[in-house]
């Protein structure tokens, strides 16, 4: 069991790209809680950023150039926490220097670039993994397992995602405040300036992802979006690659509470689950019904730092060989597929085939 500064394990030792909230809110900590982990390195080019920051979480070395971290023998693996125009570039720069990389999600903004990706990690012999951390949700992971054993044949999925008009008021009182510099460096063009795609990146990923855990490819999709004011609302219709039916909903933000979760139907049972809001770091509530025995059943879900537990499983299969249970560049490809699909049927391309699709979110 893991004591917080006793390590009995061996350790990946890890740099961290970019300093940002991300990482303030959710790596840093991570690394420095988990098992297996250290944090070596944390990379960043605004001066004092990088200083505030290797001050709190005292990693071995602080580097202002990147290359610099790169060519560090002692650096096994990279985790890229910039914006999401700089995660292909630089993956693709710490998988050609032998690094392992765990990258945020979307693992890019466009398909050719995440194919690049693709091909250059089957090329290599380094591990990547997708920050999809909703994958190391214990009521999630328990639901995925629940669905294989005990469904029999699936018939759908029903999932959701809505972000709540009132969650910053509840992230405020959750996280640290982020330290920010005028030195940081940020993408030519604001992300944010283009809420759906911006929306669809940041919040689709997560969806859409969780929805193939769950269930498998998803082959086609027929979208509609829906604007009022400020609020943005996909109905997506899916086909997964079994026949199985699927509707997602993205929505941001409802005049509610976070309000996330699934229902799957399946032949020989049922699962409904209700997921709250990432920084309470709760597991979510799953009711998983098993015609066999005619009973409920859901799991206690008692360790839910899902960032310290997708770290773990990344470093796991690093150093020793552990099947990877993280999204991997495969998954990373069909996200941003899915992605870019819904964004052109909402447009009015109808329904599209994912295998189809080119182009950016």
């Amino acid at each position: 069991m893991f004591r917080h500064g006793v390590t009995t394990a061996p350790q990946l030792r890890i740099g961290v790209l970019g300093a940002g909230p991300i990482a303030q809110a959710a790596h840093f900590d991570a690394i420095v809680k988990a098992r297996n982990c250290s944090l070596h390195a944390i990379c960043d080019l605004a001066p004092d950023l990088l200083e505030r920051m290797s001050a709190v979480h005292q990693p071995s070395v602080a580097y202002g150039d990147y290359d610099m971290m790169l060519a560090d023998p002692a650096v096994d693996a990279v985790l890229i926490a910039t914006a999401d125009a700089f995660h292909v570039p630089a993956a693709l720069r710490a998988i050609a220097a032998g690094k392992h990389v765990l990258v945020e999600k979307p693992a890019g903004v466009a398909v050719e670039e995440v194919r690049q990706l693709r091909d250059a990690v089957r090329a290599s012999d380094r591990v990547l993994q997708v920050g999809h951390m909703k994958r190391f949700d214990p009521g999630i992971a328990f639901a995925r397992h629940f669905i294989r054993e005990e469904l029999g044949q699936l018939v759908a999925l029903k999932a959701w995602y809505a972000d709540s008009a009132y969650r910053y008021q509840m992230t405020d009182a959750l996280q640290p405040v982020p330290v920010r510099s005028q030195g940081a460096r940020r993408p030519s063009t604001d992300p944010k300036a283009d809420r759906a795609q911006y929306y669809l990146l940041t919040h689709g990923s997560h969806l859409i992802d969780t929805a193939r855990f769950l269930v498998g490819e998803i082959t086609s999709v027929d979208a509609r979006l829906v604007r009022r004011g400020d609020m943005f609302c996909w109905f997506v219709a899916t086909e997964f690659a079994d026949g199985s039916n699927g509707h997602l909903d993205l929505t941001v933000a409802v005049q509610m509470d976070w309000h996330e979760g699934f229902q799957v139907y399946g032949t020989e049972g049922s699962v409904l689950a209700k997921t709250f809001l990432p920084w309470f770091f709760r597991a979510s509530e799953v009711e998983c019904f098993s015609a066999r025995d005619r009973t409920y059943h859901r799991p206690l879900g008692e360790d839910a730092h899902v960032f310290r537990r997708q770290v773990e499983a990344f470093a796991d299969t690093i150093l020793s060989g552990a099947p990877q249970v993280g999204a991997d560049i495969d998954d990373g490809l069909a996200t941003t597929q899915v992605m870019v699909a819904i964004a052109r049927s909402a447009a009015g391309a109808g329904r599209v085939r994912v295998a189809d699709v080119t182009g950016a979110v």
